[in-house]
């Protein structure tokens, strides 16, 4: 039978529909997905084993929910997916403000409907999407807002005495009834609203400007607090946590991998751009790695955590800044370098909390020491850890590990020792850059010896990752001015940044001898 063709109480009882709150509709649905072994929570990635499960316990105690977490940890999305528990339609009394159940009505307006019409009260079918409300909690929030106030003009122009429960203008939170509701950022509300909020999860009625009103409301409640807020803006006053049945602590990924999946999700890229651009592994790695390692900067401050839309935008400005390479170069087709990383550098600044030290490096220069960290680290993921080739040149000597086998970046430090050095231009054509980094001697035998299989344009990203790895460990030496990328041997760059800074007064005849 469809349900939507009922249009009545009477045949509403026929029907043999029964009233089920909001905790008890969810924890049933609930139950069908885990038996069915299905996720309720599709598209949330890295939970499996931590916050789903959690929500899931706490679904089935019938429990209100914080969820406490830093940014961008997939609060809000996590109450917003609890939509899907719901049934698909319920009845209400048609014409409710608060979504009455025509066989357990709440408001006076239902009741009198009920007692006029009897059997032949009209009702409507609302559908799960428009059962969810979501306020986000700012200081100027007040209780007639959530919860109701006295309307004056509803008074004057239905001639009602203020004493009459129909001069109520009810607030967000009862036409939430019978539905899921999220206050965000809930220590941000000032202590005495959050006050108000004590029998309405304890009791679950309301009070509205000392009317003796008892409105017992079915809804589930879902918070979300960053901890941060607790020292910085606010707190979540005691009582009314204590209140909350479950508190669930929210995560950040725990590993590249979990990252690499939450940012092809969400990345927002247009078909042609997906076309034009090709992304390798090798740079969305270096991407995820530039917010694990903002995460454990000691520049950043931690209590603010590093959103994972970082990485999303970034990944993003990394394919528009090929894209917009190839437009000027009117190329079909390119690939991400590691060049076009440089791009990236707004995605970054904009999205992490300095401490002071940060403030004093400044955003810009934090965010380029952050991406060449993620390189750092990603460098002996793919070729031989250079710390050992660097100890050799500095000191001359030779571990035992070095005098057993040859140092794999010899060929190419000499290269640059030699005096070479390689320019390439962060907006130069693909073909341009291919053949500036076969000029450097040894880079291409380098980078077969460890990927044999790889093809052509593979080969010459990995060569460019190459001179960006051995830059980040001090082997040859990097500079980026006016969009162009310069790398020199590490001695004589600094040899000339000697030769600048020295000054002709300070010297003596003694300095001839």
């Amino acid at each position: 039978m469809n349900i939507q063709k009922i249009k009545t109480l009477g045949e509403l009882k026929k029907s043999g529909y029964k009233h089920l709150s909001i905790k008890d509709e969810i924890r049933k649905n609930l139950i069908d997905k885990i038996r069915s072994k299905e996720n309720p929570f599709k598209g949330i990635i890295g939970y499996d084993d931590s916050v789903i499960p959690d929500t899931e316990r706490a679904l089935l105690s019938r429990h209100n929910i914080l969820f406490l977490g830093l940014r961008g940890q997939a609060k809000t999305r996590m109450a917003r997916q609890m939509i899907e528990l719901l049934d698909e339609y319920i009845p209400v009394v048609a014409g409710t403000e608060v979504n009455d159940d025509p066989l357990k009505p709440l408001s006076k307006f239902a009741k009198d409907t009920i007692a006029e019409y009897g059997d032949d009260t009209p009702i409507q079918w609302l559908h799960r999407t428009e059962r969810y409300g979501e306020k986000l909690a700012t200081p100027d929030v007040s209780v007639a807002d959530l919860i109701g106030d006295i309307d004056p003009i509803k008074a004057a122009n239905l001639k009602l005495s203020f004493a009459d429960e129909r001069v109520i203008h009810y607030g967000i939170i009862p036409r939430s009834n019978r539905s899921i509701f999220v206050i965000n950022e809930i220590p941000d509300l000032q202590a005495r609203i959050q006050v108000a909020l004590f029998n309405i999860l304890e009791e679950g009625d309301i009070q509205i400007r000392g009317f003796k009103l008892r409105m017992p409301l079915d809804i589930l409640f879902v918070f979300t607090a960053n901890p941060e807020d607790y020292t910085n803006r606010g707190s979540i006053v005691t009582p009314l946590k204590d209140r909350i049945q479950s508190q669930i602590l929210t995560h950040y990924p725990k590993d590249i991998e979990t990252a690499l999946a939450i940012t092809e999700q969400e990345a927002n890229l247009l078909e042609e751009q997906k076309k034009k651009v090709n992304v390798s592994d090798l740079i969305k790695r270096l991407i995820e790695q530039i917010a694990f390692e903002a995460r454990n900067n000691e520049l950043v401050d931690k209590k603010s955590g590093v959103s994972a839309r970082l990485t999303i935008a970034a990944f993003e400005n990394a394919v528009s800044s090929a894209e917009r390479r190839a437009l000027i170069h009117n190329e079909k087709h390119t690939q991400v370098w590691l060049s076009d990383l440089i791009g990236v550098i707004p995605s970054i600044t904009g999205k992490i909390e300095l401490v002071y030290e940060g403030e004093q490096e400044g955003p810009y220069q934090v965010a380029v020491n952050l991406l060449d960290k993620s390189i750092r680290t990603q460098f002996i993921q793919y070729f031989p850890n250079p710390e050992l080739s660097k100890k050799k040149r500095i000191t001359g000597k030779k571990s035992v590990d070095e005098k057993e086998t040859d140092n794999p970046y010899k060929q190419i430090t000499r290269w640059f020792d030699a005096g070479n050095h390689v320019d390439m231009l962060v907006d130069m054509k693909d073909d341009e850059k291919i053949q500036t980094l076969y000029k450097v001697d040894g880079l291409y035998g380098l980078v077969k010896k460890y990927f044999h299989a790889a093809n052509d344009k593979e080969n010459a990203l990995l060569m460019e990752f190459v001179l960006h790895g051995l830059a980040t460990y001090s082997i040859i030496s990097k500079k980026v001015i006016e969009g162009k990328i310069e790398f020199k041997d590490l001695m004589g760059s600094m040899m000339n940044l000697g030769a600048i800074n020295f000054d002709e007064d300070d010297l003596n005849e003694n300095d001839f001898k």
